[in-house]
């Protein structure tokens, strides 16, 4: 049996996984309670089959980018089913990708079981709020709730820098202006070294991966703006050295 995206995305929802596995030699495959599952309903898939699947959520745009780079990140959404979060990379010459359900409600602090400080640091009118912790710990639906949270309640100009956009905020008490790395501005570095010329309030930088990202995530912060981002650090004290071992000694 042949399976379309559209087919494995529908199962991969009605099941409650989290991923989905793209890959040659193997039937696709979920995660489901944190383990991997075959679809065994489906054949093992070809070069061909992995090309056609990842290809067929991507534009024009993506395919000469992801054949250029052999990778990509992106994020899109089906009507009625769910948004995605999607790597297509390369492994031994053929197209493989992993795909993430992002919910499309924005889950709120207590559906989270956040504690209640978390709330309370979206009252902050300035500062730099970081969110860490390892891939799949809900850094991203953190933000989104304390994103959602100023939306409601605030009547400020959200500006968010994302690679690739996960959540959709709508414009609510807030305006909300979220850009796309690659889509909608070059890199981080570049949507950081003009934002300020944007009027903003509040200020979500996605990842701060390097030097320039960091650098300018602490200016916008102390220049009188609240900052949120993520880090892929596991404790308050490796978030404060991973922030300053990127600064030349």
């Amino acid at each position: 049996m042949a399976a379309t995206m559209h087919d494995l995305l529908t199962i991969m929802i009605e099941r409650g996984a989290s991923d989905l596995h793209i890959t040659t030699g193997t039937p696709p495959q979920i995660r489901l309670h944190g383990k991997l599952t075959p679809l065994t309903q489906f054949e093992r898939l070809t070069p061909q089959d992995t090309q056609r699947l990842a290809y067929s959520v991507l534009n024009e745009g993506q395919k000469q980018k992801f054949e250029e780079d052999n990778e990509l990140d992106l994020s899109f959404g089906i009507q009625g089913l769910a948004r995605f979060r999607c790597n297509v990379y390369r492994q031994r010459g053929a197209v493989a990708a992993a795909i993430r359900v992002i919910p499309i409600k924005i889950r709120s602090f207590d559906e989270l079981g956040l504690p209640p400080v978390v709330e309370q640091l979206a009252d902050r009118p300035k500062g730099l709020i970081l969110v860490t912790g390892p891939t799949g710990s809900g850094k991203s639906t953190t933000l989104a709730a304390m994103v959602d949270k100023i939306n409601n309640e605030r009547t400020e100009h959200i500006m968010t820098i994302e690679d690739p956009i996960e959540f959709v905020h709508h414009h609510k008490k807030c305006l909300v202006n979220q850009r796309e790395v690659f889509s909608d501005t070059h890199s981080f570095k570049n949507a950081l070294k003009y934002i300020l010329r944007q009027d903003p309030d509040v200020v979500l930088v996605g990842e701060m991966r390097d030097l320039e990202t960091i650098s300018a995530a602490l200016t916008i912060a102390e220049t009188g703006h609240l900052t949120l981002g993520t880090l892929h650090t596991n404790s308050c004290a490796q978030t404060i050295n991973r922030v300053i071992d990127v600064f030349p000694t």
